[in-house]
């Protein structure tokens, strides 16, 4: 989700298409917070020198797309705004990216959790299919409430408060 989600920025950069900006950076948001919680740990290696080249580049380019996609949409978006739409356009675009990778990724990778139950919660649920109406409907969820919240910070003129202006007598 994260890597197609750079791209899908910089296609709605280059086409100048707001809602594939507003998507990306709606999906970028969570993407940071699982990069800060898998990838900022692996910086330990770092510093004590223990690592490959192989591991270095994975991280140094894993900081650049998760951390420099994020800065450029953040920017990028205070000039596109976020109408009320955005959420569900990026619901949608989670269910695209779920089939692709369902359909092109072997089920060993699991990539986007689309072929089995995420590690650990085997035992809450008793089949991939709900699991998946789970994960959907909570991704669902959070995906309204990044989307009202972004709404609040950047709206657009439409969704924006207006204040009527007083003439002077």
């Amino acid at each position: 989700m994260c890597n197609i989600g750079n791209l899908l920025l910089a296609i709605g950069l280059f086409f100048e298409q707001a809602l594939l900006i507003r998507v990306a950076v709606i999906w970028m948001v969570p993407g940071v917070l699982v990069w800060v919680v898998y990838v900022v740990p692996t910086w330990g290696m770092l510093l004590t020198g223990r690592f490959t080249f192989g591991q270095f580049f994975g991280v140094i380019s894993s900081t650049l797309a998760h951390l420099g996609g994020f800065s450029v949409g953040a920017v990028v978006l205070r000039g596109v705004r976020v109408d009320s739409q955005a959420w569900f356009y990026a619901l949608l675009w989670y269910f695209v990216v779920q089939l692709v990778s369902r359909l092109t990724t072997p089920a060993a990778l699991n990539v986007n959790m689309s072929h089995n139950i995420q590690a650990g919660w085997e035992g809450s649920f008793s089949s991939y299919l709900k699991f998946w109406l789970v994960l959907s409907f909570l991704v669902g969820i959070c995906l309204w409430l990044l989307g009202s919240l972004l709404r609040m910070l950047w709206p657009t003129e439409s969704s924006a408060v207006k204040v009527p202006v007083s003439s002077s007598p």
